[in-house]
């Protein structure tokens, strides 16, 4: 990750970076096509997490056509447990919190297949760790389960969440003890 500009530049054909203000209009349409609608963030969730918070949203720009591939965004805590007020309340952000909970990872269905999820998901973990965080926590489906611990993460069981009205995994992704 290149320091001063926050990019990373991928062989792949894709650059990793924060999100920036003109493309959560991009960012609100990817979340729409990726989620089923009961667990989709809603546009203006979105966009308030790109205003707020575009430090923590890592986007994959395909340098073919400068437009958005995927993202991954999540709010800073000291919180240690996942609830779904996370979701809904971008103000819930605390810049210097320890813990960081990951509310979508979002890879466009003709970017798939090309390990960009993987990508994305190891170069947060590395940003995240020079910043000196403590943990990435997320929910997934149990469909889900095997991938994120192949990524690293451990899963805690049942979560407290009932987003979407599903049932989630709670899992852990430790950083710095």
């Amino acid at each position: 990750m290149d320091k001063r500009e926050d990019i990373k530049v991928l062989a792949s054909g894709y650059e990793l970076r924060s999100v920036r203000a003109d493309e959560a209009e991009q960012a609100a349409h990817i979340e729409r096509l990726c989620f089923p609608p009961n667990e989709a963030c809603s546009a203006e969730q979105i966009r308030a997490r790109v205003a707020e918070t575009p430090e923590l949203f890592l986007v994959a720009v395909d340098k073919s056509t400068g437009r958005l591939a995927g993202f991954l965004n999540g709010l800073a805590t000291d919180e240690e447990s996942f609830r779904d007020e996370f979701f809904k309340n971008s103000k819930m952000n605390k810049p210097d919190g320890k813990n960081i909970m990951l509310l979508g990872l979002d890879v466009l269905q003709e970017h798939r297949g090309k390990n960009l999820a993987r990508e994305i998901m190891s170069t947060y973990v590395e940003r995240e760790t020079k910043k000196g965080r403590k943990k990435l926590i997320l929910t997934c489906l149990e469909h889900l389960v095997e991938m994120y611990k192949k990524m690293g993460y451990t899963d805690l069981g049942q979560a407290n969440s009932t987003w979407g009205g599903e049932s989630w995994h709670e899992m852990v992704y430790i950083l710095n003890e």
